[in-house]
């Protein structure tokens, strides 16, 4: 387009000040809109994801290979040690902490239930779970080994409600050991906890993993090493890395790193579902916006019939009068598109640094999850948005463009 149609578009935009600022007051408004919501989306599921994978399974896992599918006792990380050493030399990782796992028959004075025991090092626990501060009744397990008595263990609300069990009582444990011997003991409940989690309160039970290798014959191996990085974005990063220092580990070929992706992939699912929910949102809202552009150019078409017959009239082209209004409206939709990426960034910024409070909630303190929420601006969530504005407004400004096409010359400048 030539120099001259540019400034006759810009000068055009302008004819109608009331009517263009409106306009594109109300692109701006949807590009502001769309990108702090995307923004606060994005921020919620780091949030809704972190909390989650802090209660139980962390950021990553190593496991051996085929563990997760077929959980069998003897499929085990015989030696943690050298993994272990591999993630305390990387800076990604915040902490990491082994774990034994095993099915056995748990039985009170009452009732018994098949369920997951599960070999912990307390104070390692603590770095990359929250199952410290969700204990309900008694206290967290200690790290000092207990010399005399009963090991200590911990059980979920809704398991200690079906063995009707509080704390202080005793559990027997009846199981196989990685050997194939029997693996029984006496434990005693040192706390309760509540993750709201129904299937780990209903169906896991703690206890220190020095005396879970003693009771199921497991001398120093593990089942997992649990991992969690200092940021969640950071994951990718320390599984790769992580897979790297074990594939030169001859001894530890057969051992897979597992990312919370893989751990929860209903997680997964369910954040694409409200991907697709909250798309279905602002699609809505930027077909209103489409419409509005596509009122305000056949307004502007309308009023403007005698003016393209004279033009016709006095030589110029259809196509020239086409592609003059499709730069009236490809310039309007770029000044608000821009303004609303640079506020929309602005108020996104604002939010990012002090949160937006969902107000007091001793549900979500419960379970991990913060009051104050914060955005977390991306390129995409800055670019989808607006990119689909300025695409659907544009194509919407198409029709009354074409319809300069189908004018005489003759017929237009009657319509004075």
């Amino acid at each position: 387009m030539v120099p001259v149609d540019v400034k006759m578009a810009w000068r055009n935009i302008w004819r109608n000040p009331r009517r263009t600022l409106l306009t594109i007051a109300a692109i701006a408004f949807a590009c502001v809109l769309l990108v702090f919501m995307l923004s606060f989306q994005f921020g919620s599921y780091d949030t809704m994801i972190n909390a989650s994978v802090r209660i139980h399974t962390g950021h990553l896992q190593v496991q051996a290979r085929g563990y997760q599918a077929d959980q069998k006792i003897r499929q085990v990380i015989a030696d943690p040690r050298p993994v272990q050493q591999a993630l305390d030399a990387m800076p990604e990782v915040l902490a990491h902490a082994p774990r034994a796992r095993a099915f056995a028959l748990v039985s009170s004075a009452d009732r018994a239930y098949g369920v997951m025991v599960e070999g912990i090092v307390p104070e390692a626990e603590a770095q990359v779970s929250t199952l410290p501060k969700i204990i309900r009744q008694g206290e967290y397990l200690s790290d000092d080994p207990v010399e005399e008595g009963l090991p200590d263990a911990l059980i979920g609300n809704l398991l200690a409600r079906n063995l009707k069990v509080a704390v202080g009582d005793e559990l027997t444990v009846l199981g196989q050991g990685r050997d194939g011997s029997i693996a029984a003991t006496v434990v005693r409940v040192r706390g309760i906890y509540s993750s709201g989690m129904d299937d780990f309160d209903r169906s896991a039970i703690q206890i220190p993993l020095a005396d879970f290798q003693a009771i199921f014959t497991m001398d120093m191996a593990v089942h997992e090493i649990v991992v969690v990085g200092r940021r969640l974005s950071g994951a990718p990063v320390i599984k790769a890395a992580l897979q790297d220092k074990l594939a030169g580990l001859a001894a530890k070929a057969d051992l897979v790193v597992l990312d919370w992706e893989d751990l929860m992939p209903g997680l997964r699912q369910a954040i694409n579902m409200d991907l697709v929910s909250g798309s279905i949102f602002y699609l809505i809202l930027i077909m209103v916006v489409a419409f509005s552009i596509l009122n305000t150019f056949l307004m502007a078409i309308f009023e403007r019939t005698y003016e393209f017959g004279v033009m016709m009239a006095m030589g110029t082209k259809p196509q020239r009068l086409t592609r003059l209004v499709l730069a009236e409206s490809t310039g309007m939709t770029l000044v608000g598109v821009a303004a609303g990426m640079v506020l929309g960034c602005l108020v996104t910024f604002y939010f990012m640094h002090h949160g937006i409070n969902l107000g007091a909630n001793e549900i979500s303190r419960q379970f991990g999850i913060p009051d104050t929420l914060y955005p977390r601006l991306t390129a995409i969530s800055i670019t989808a948005g607006p990119l689909a504005v300025l695409l659907i407004t544009l194509l919407a400004a198409l029709y009354p463009a074409l319809k300069i096409r189908k004018l005489k010359p003759v017929e237009a400048m009657r319509q004075r």
